[in-house]
């Protein structure tokens, strides 16, 4: 058996322990109670490794690319600089992607991929991921032809799971959602991301008229009644922003999972998801990333935080969204988003040993009143000691080094501004 210390330990599914310890064998939890381990850390709290509900690891260097543009156009810049790279290159760029992850202590993401290359990359560097392998267009044969060559591209790994993402209601028909949906994968969308989707489904209207040839007709309908036919419990929604409270009482009713991102929405100008709306209908919710093209890393102590500012702000509430909510969105409420309730986002005995390690050291919450506070307002990547996916090591502070991981990705992101 392994363990593992520290001054304090959050479980997520119970009270902080103090002085705790973690037992794991065989790539799973067996205990969590007081006590030393064979490993200790001081001034430090061990969580569960962070789920990361919504991440795109191959545009992990796309950083700064259209900044400041409408929604439409910030997509069509980024359309061209990708054809600008290789299956290898985007694999390199998805390798850094994972490598930041991993750093900032998250142990799973699920990872919406144009090429596969981020399933390459997460089994790889070890990291426990849910690649859903994007599609496009009308036509579900072609669907079929695009997915079946991401997933021998993608290849195989016990960390990474392959599921397949129809991009979003205005690059794909209903026929092909419910293709999706029929063939027992997991299943992901980006849905009601901005105002400009709603414009384009509705009347063929706004920026994305600019991309008309790659998009699918217009449905006279708001996105979410665009996909009202499939929505459900088996298909996450990310980002869900552009919604009304006709549209949340539906998502509500057919048990939608989405997936928040408030930086990338509010950085992108496409505004702020009605969060407490979402919690108030228990929802199941999951915070994310997404990615450096719209958010400036994988951070997602940032993204608690961000949620924390943004709840208060839109709904004038101090007590809008707790510390301890916002860990929850980060670690088990991502896991049920995901439907992974119970092996990862938890630190209970049977639930897969995925563990990060956060010094306080030196933090202005040391000593600690309240671990939660601690970890959510004073946690980030540079302050990750360790991070552990399925029982082992994958980064330690000091000692793992991505300099030729940074070094490859770097001349691929060359390559985009040549």
């Amino acid at each position: 058996m392994n363990s593992l210390s520290a001054g304090w330990v959050i479980p997520a599914d119970g009270a902080p322990i103090r002085d705790g310890r973690v037992t794991w064998e065989d790539g799973r939890v067996v205990d969590v109670s007081p006590g030393r381990g064979e490993r200790h850390y001081e001034n430090a709290i061990i969580l569960p490794g962070l789920v990361n509900a919504h991440s795109h690891l191959e545009y992990a260097v796309y950083a700064g690319f259209g900044d400041g543009e409408p929604f439409g156009q910030w997509m069509g810049t980024h359309i061209t600089r990708k054809r600008a790279l290789d299956f290898d290159d985007m694999v390199a760029i998805a390798c850094r992607g994972a490598a930041d992850c991993l750093t900032a202590g998250i142990t799973t993401t699920a990872d919406y991929s144009f090429s596969g290359a981020a399933a390459v990359a997460a089994a790889r560097l070890g990291l426990r991921a849910i690649v859903y392998l994007e599609v496009f267009g009308s036509d579900p044969a072609g669907a079929a032809s695009q997915l079946a060559q991401k997933q021998e591209a993608a290849g195989s790994s016990p960390l990474v799971t392959l599921g397949v993402s129809p991009h979003a209601p205005f690059t794909c028909s209903i026929a092909v959602y419910e293709w999706a949906l029929s063939l027992g994968l997991p299943v992901g969308t980006h849905l009601a991301e901005s105002a400009n989707e709603n414009d384009w489904l509705e009347s063929g209207a706004g920026p994305l008229a600019a991309n008309a040839a790659i998009l699918v007709p217009p449905t006279g309908k708001r996105a979410v009644q665009t996909l009202e036919s499939v929505l459900g419990p088996t298909l996450l929604c990310a980002h869900c922003v552009e919604v009304d409270d006709t549209d949340v009482a539906l998502l509500a009713e057919l048990d939608v999972p989405v997936a928040h991102c408030p930086r990338s929405n509010a950085l992108l100008g496409c505004g702020v998801a009605p969060l407490a709306d979402f919690l108030a209908a228990d929802m199941r919710v999951g915070l994310g990333t997404d990615s450096p093209a719209s958010t400036p890393s994988f951070d997602l102590w940032e993204e608690m935080r961000a949620a924390i500012y943004a709840s208060r702000g839109r709904e004038r509430r101090p007590d809008s969204l707790s510390a301890a909510a916002a860990l929850e969105l980060a670690t088990a409420g991502a896991a049920r988003a995901l439907d992974l309730t119970g092996e990862v986002g938890v630190l209970a005995p049977g639930a897969r040993a995925d563990i990060t390690v956060l010094s306080i050291a030196g933090s202005p919450y040391d000593p600690v009143e309240d671990p939660i506070v601690a970890a959510v307002f004073g946690g980030s990547p540079d302050r990750i000691l360790e991070t552990i996916v399925d029982g082992t090591t994958r980064y330690r502070q000091g000692e793992t080094s991505w300099h030729e991981v940074h070094s490859t990705a770097s001349t691929a992101r060359a390559r985009m501004l040549a």
